[in-house]
């Protein structure tokens, strides 16, 4: 994909991703994404592209190896596959998110979910908003869960899924440390939202002059 020029942005007004549905905008290097969950117990799938080169996305296994943690927030750095700092967690006032589990899909539904009607989940509302920007379905890898509740057991490894503990109103602050393409979600597997869907809310701030 050709470089994209990135204009200066204003704070743009909130903007609602309905329940059960996803987006991908551009995000220029120094601008905040500001992910918000407006009514509670909602999680939201996050993507990142390098603007530049598709070819370089973001990657839970560098970026775990990196933090020496699994539960990221302020401080913590979102990598690329390349080793390149993606994103940066500059707030967060939740603590908890997720950055192990692949986004839901229709082999989700069939997997944990036989007795309700299949959902192309987050992975195929993903595959949808990234396709004009060049972004095949191959290419989406495991997303930054936002607000996702995936507890470990420190003994056996095994996984949890629970509702989410963010509150209505409660948000994540990611600074682009490189010109993106995002992807972002209002996700749609029951466990991981409490059993409900809601809608995801998001604005961006412009990058800090010096």
């Amino acid at each position: 994909m050709p470089v994209q020029l990135f204009g200066r942005r204003q704070v743009t007004d909130i903007i609602e991703i309905p329940e059960r549905s996803g987006t991908a905008f551009r995000l220029a290097k120094g601008e905040t994404l500001i992910v918000i969950d407006p009514r509670g117990e909602q999680v939201a799938d996050l993507l990142a592209f390098n603007a530049a080169d598709v070819d370089e996305v973001i990657s839970s296994g560098r970026t775990l190896d990196y933090a020496e943690h699994i539960y990221l927030t302020k401080g913590d750095k979102l990598y690329s596959n390349r080793s390149n700092v993606m994103l940066d967690i500059v707030e967060d006032v939740v603590g908890r998110h997720d950055f192990l589990l692949t986004p839901c899909s229709f082999d989700t539904f069939k997997h944990f979910y036989p007795d309700l009607e299949p959902h192309r989940g987050c992975f195929g509302n993903l595959a949808e908003a990234l396709d004009p920007y060049g972004i095949g379905a191959d290419r989406i890898p495991v997303a930054f869960n936002c607000f996702m509740n995936v507890p470990v057991d420190g003994a056996s490894g095994r996984l949890r899924v629970l509702p989410p503990i963010s509150k209505a109103g409660d948000h994540i602050a990611l600074r682009a440390e490189m010109d993106l393409i995002i992807g972002l979600t209002a996700c749609s597997a029951p466990d991981s939202n409490g059993g409900t869907f809601k809608p995801i809310h998001y604005r961006i701030e412009p990058a800090q002059t010096r």
